[in-house]
């Protein structure tokens, strides 16, 4: 059960002592506070754990400061989305906000190579009005000899050009909690100079030590990616550990199923399970279509097959786009053959607002024909 607290109240608030004094009393019951931070207001939530399908939910919602009560049914109790469950589900993160009403776009690097590169694909960015990025500083690879990334020597001069070119959020993978206090410290050192959203790859969705840590800290938003081998329930509960150690700045990326059936594709495209996500969990959620397709294939309508699976997810409701792009894919030290290039910036961004603007109509049509 979830008791969700008037926008006025606060742990300091006679009214907030007064109801946490009153369940500490119920038998059987432990409490865990959270605080949900939307666009607007910062909203109190007092999660009861225990026996709670005893206590009635008029006497629940008469407690002092209640403005209404959950009962959650679902498995994902933090990020569920229970029955009459109304509650926002957006984050700002310095100044851009991540909902399942909105979209941003992550395009860059899928890992950092030279300064001169990030330069270039940042100016490239400011240029299109872009204020997101992905800059990969460690990467895990299925290879031992493989680029593994240049870690955090390359932090300082990342965050500071993402500063001088207006960037605000950097998607960026991290494998180990080291990783993130050296992304602190870098930060630190720069400034502040941006933003930094803690990106979990595939192969550590059920990494639960590294899951923990990161959700433990609130500093930072986390996008999450889907297990490549594992079922989208078990990668939901995944989130859902992230959200349990107190972050909810959570964004559930989608990158494609490790299965032959995808072929010729690098991945079983899994984009229609956008409105599932955002069915069962209040989380925006992500499409990765450079690690989906792993290719520069075009079809015949001269669409390249990773602009095709984008559309789709787009059309499909998705909240955030993570995508590769190179200044110079042949130099490129990690996965240089589906990196879309820089001139073909205007042309991806075109695409995903006519695919937008078909997923507004839809649900502008679907809102008409309920209303009626």
């Amino acid at each position: 059960m979830i008791l969700i607290l008037a926008p006025e109240i606060s742990p300091q608030s006679d009214f907030y002592r007064q109801l946490m004094a009153h369940l500490a009393q119920l038998p059987g019951i432990s409490t865990r506070v959270h605080e949900e931070r939307g666009a607007q207001k910062t909203l109190l939530e007092v999660y009861l754990i225990g026996n709670t399908a005893a206590l009635d939910l008029d006497a629940m919602r008469a407690l002092p400061g209640v403005e209404r009560v959950v009962r959650v049914s679902e498995e994902y109790r933090i990020l569920g989305r229970h029955h009459d469950d109304q509650r926002s589900c957006e984050f700002v993160y310095n100044g851009v906000r991540f909902g399942q009403d909105n979209l941003n776009v992550f395009a860059g690097l899928c890992a950092v190579d030279t300064r001169e590169h990030v330069e270039i694909m940042l100016r490239t960015l400011q240029t299109h009005g872009q204020p997101c990025t992905r800059m990969g500083a460690y990467k895990p690879r299925t290879n031992p000899y493989s680029f593994q990334g240049h870690g955090k020597s390359c932090l300082p001069y990342v965050f500071e050009l993402a500063g001088k070119y207006a960037i605000k959020v950097i998607a960026m993978e991290v494998t180990h909690e080291s990783h993130v206090d050296e992304i602190r410290a870098a930060l630190h050192a720069t400034g502040q100079a941006t933003g930094v959203m803690l990106q979990i790859g595939t192969r550590n969705t059920q990494n639960f030590e590294l899951l923990k840590i990161v959700g433990k800290q609130a500093e930072f938003p986390v996008l999450l990616k889907r297990g490549f081998g594992i079922t989208l329930e078990e990668s939901l509960n995944a989130a859902e550990y992230l959200a349990s150690e107190g972050n909810r700045m959570i964004v559930f990326g989608l990158r494609g199923m490790k299965t032959n059936m995808g072929d010729p594709h690098r991945n079983f495209v899994d984009f229609a399970h956008v409105p599932v996500v955002k069915r069962l969990t209040r989380m925006p959620v992500c499409i990765d279509p450079s690690h989906s397709v792993g290719t520069r294939d075009a079809s015949p309508d001269r669409i390249l097959d990773v602009m095709h699976v984008t559309a789709q997810g787009v059309i499909a409701g998705a909240n955030m786009i993570l995508v590769d792009f190179h200044p110079a894919p042949g130099k490129a030290l990690v996965d240089g053959p589906q990196a879309l290039r820089l001139d073909e910036l205007a042309w991806f961004l075109d695409d995903i607002a006519i695919a937008r603007s078909a997923y507004e109509k839809r649900v502008a049509r679907a809102q008409q024909t309920v209303s009626n």
